[in-house]
């Protein structure tokens, strides 16, 4: 058995027991690695001396018998988006291969005053730009379940990492899905909070009023506890918001009794695999048989989400990764003869094909004589999306339905056809539209035997009942408890 195995609180009670220490931890976090990483390809940079150091610190902290948090020692890894100050920060670029940090995101100080141990940053597609991880700028990462399929994107080495039991639970972003998808694909438990809930402060930009930082961890009652940690106000964020942060571990009482759920119909139509939509059948029937009720709802303007989300995500992308121009840090072409030729030949060599991508269409969106027919009209169609959320929730406590359409796909299969490829974020995209929070927990398996997730979506800031309806399923379940072999 792995030291590692086990939930964050059994791991922090053999801590506390003196049947482990935080270096013993570390050791296997990077043994770990050291077996399967070459298949799975998760990380990206290592902080292995940092972090031997930095356990050794540790277990003589834990010798004085102090009370020690319950992420005291625990080892994490991070998605390669979240700045860590003198841990290269890459994005999966190659236009930030040489980007040391000079400050910690603030959710990295929340670790480090948590006293969790970073093992390293994780692969993703390039600034968060993808849904399979193919898009990384250095290779591509793998699903722990079978090495042939993609790990999900753009937090795939987040959620692989965990599913192969590399760390005990990472962080990823979310801009639309890019949690819960890969946390759907490797069989892990991926949360995007509420926007606003957790700081984006050291989150490098991709779409601002869509990217959320959350956990990807193996369990719900993990995901709680990390959660617990991460959220908070934050003034160096201006989008916080200044909410009070609830008691998470509180709501997970296994009760749902009397819980009413809504299901949209959008979310179990055409597209959807029929593996995929026969669990969530099942899944609603286990909650059933706990005491909750369910009702088929709609929420009509979901088909115009994706198209919603990409002029509006490519137009914040378009904005904000304009600062990478091989000026003030990153990588610079050395060939250019004068600055218009430097940043031309900078951005055409650091930026991969799908950032390019996403770049010319939001530039396009946001231009003179389209602002009004693209950009505005999207922002228009989103608050109609939001407001068939608030509709909805007005009479239901959570909404469920499918993470994603079908199982992971294999490398290569899609990543010529971007249509087919934006098209798979189709039932995570309109909760990043509307702001508000949801989580993917494991819910079987499909007839490749790659895992399915269950995604349910709470109100604005309830995370609480999001969390509450997630345990009580998962314990009356094993699906959770299932892992790859690799």
């Amino acid at each position: 058995m792995s030291l590692l195995e086990g939930s964050i609180s059994e791991i922090h009670n053999r801590l506390h027991n003196k049947e482990v220490s935080v270096s013993e931890l570390v050791n296997a976090s990077y043994d770990r690695i050291q077996a399967v990483d070459e298949k799975v390809k998760a990380f990206i940079t290592l902080d292995e001396e940092k972090a031997r150091n930095y356990a050794k610190t540790l277990d003589e902290a834990l010798s004085s018998n102090d009370k020690r948090g319950l992420l005291f020692g625990i080892p994490a890894g991070i998605k390669d988006n979240i700045v860590t100050r003198g841990l290269t920060t890459t994005c999966s670029s190659k236009l930030l291969a040489n980007f040391e940090p000079m400050h910690n995101a603030t959710v990295i100080e929340h670790l480090q005053g948590a006293q969790s141990v970073t093992i390293g940053k994780l692969n993703m597609d390039e600034f968060a730009m993808g849904s399979s991880t193919e898009n990384s700028g250095f290779f591509n990462t793998r699903n722990p379940w079978n090495t042939d399929y993609v790990p999900g994107g753009s937090s795939g080495g987040s959620a692989a990492s965990v599913a192969a039991g590399e760390v005990v639970f990472s962080l990823g972003s979310d801009t639309g899905g890019s949690i819960r998808q890969p946390a759907s694909y490797c069989g892990v438990v991926g949360l995007k909070p509420t926007y606003g809930r957790v700081s984006r402060f050291g989150l490098v930009a991709f779409a601002s009023s869509l990217d959320q930082i959350g956990p990807i961890t193996r369990s719900v009652e993990d995901n709680a506890l990390v959660l617990q940690v991460l959220a908070g106000y934050d003034k160096m964020d201006s989008t916080s918001a200044n909410v009070e942060t609830s008691d998470y571990l509180s709501a997970l009482t296994g009760e749902v009794k009397g819980l009413k759920i809504a299901v949209p119909k959008e979310y179990l139509a055409e597209g959807v695999n029929e593996d995929v939509k026969n669990r969530i059948l099942e899944s609603l029937k286990v909650l059933e048989g706990m005491g909750a009720t369910w009702e088929e709802v709609s929420l009509p303007h979901s088909k115009y989400a994706v198209a919603t989300y990409y002029l509006l995500a490519s137009s914040e992308a378009s904005a904000n990764l304009a600062r990478f121009d091989g000026v003030r840090y990153g990588v610079r072409s050395d060939n250019a003869a004068n600055l218009i030729e430097m940043y031309k030949e900078t951005r055409s060599k650091g930026f991969g094909d799908e950032v390019k991508r996403r770049i010319m269409l939001g530039t396009y969106a946001l231009s003179s004589g389209y602002y009004d027919a693209y950009y505005k009209k999207a922002q228009k169609v989103r608050t109609l999306i939001k407001k068939d959320f608030e509709d909805v929730f007005e009479n239901y406590d959570v909404i469920i339905g499918p993470t994603a359409p079908t199982t992971a796909f294999k490398i290569g299969e899609k990543i010529n056809d971007p249509l087919t490829m934006y098209a798979n974020d189709i039932l995570t995209i309109p909760v990043n539209l509307a702001g508000v929070p949801a989580i993917s927990v494991p819910c079987g398996l499909g007839e490749n035997g790659m895992p399915i997730g269950l995604q349910i979506i709470g109100k604005h800031f309830d995370e609480n009942t999001v969390y509450r309806v997630a345990h009580a399923y998962e314990q009356a379940t094993e699906h959770h408890k299932a892992k790859p072999e690799l």
